[in-house]
């Protein structure tokens, strides 16, 4: 009886700890169409622009930044929107090290946006690399 109920224990153990390493589970990282697509909602939770946190997906596809999508957020759209128009597509094409290393210019006059972006983006590309 009691190595029946050791043997079940340890089954249970192993059946839990595979699911806790399942990457379909994945809230930061999923793959869609071939691209890994990473928020950065949970990532840079932490990471405020000039009104709180900067949300984005960034998609990588084949090693590659593929494009990078804005999720709501609470900065000034007048000045959200700049930041946008300057820096959204500034990764597009890079390799995930090139993009890691790339120094791009933040839009003036809205700094802690501007840092904020480069930051989730950091974060997303270091995600990707650890996770893919």
């Amino acid at each position: 009886m009691k190595k029946s109920m050791i043997a079940g224990m340890a089954l249970l153990v192993a059946v839990i700890l595979m699911a806790a390493g399942n990457k379909d589970d994945d809230k930061v990282m999923v793959k869609e169409n071939g691209a890994y697509v990473v928020n950065t909602t949970e990532l840079g939770k932490k990471v405020d622009g000039y009104a709180g946190p900067t949300p984005l997906l960034v998609y990588i596809r084949k090693g590659k930044v593929e494009k990078i999508e804005f999720l709501p957020n609470q900065e000034t759209p007048k000045y959200w929107n700049a930041v946008k128009k300057q820096m959204q597509n500034a990764w597009d094409g890079m390799k995930v090290d090139d993009a890691l290393k790339a120094k791009v210019d933040g839009r003036t006059g809205a700094t802690f946006s501007s840092d904020a972006l480069r930051e989730n983006v950091r974060l997303a590309l270091e995600y990707y690399q650890k996770n893919k």
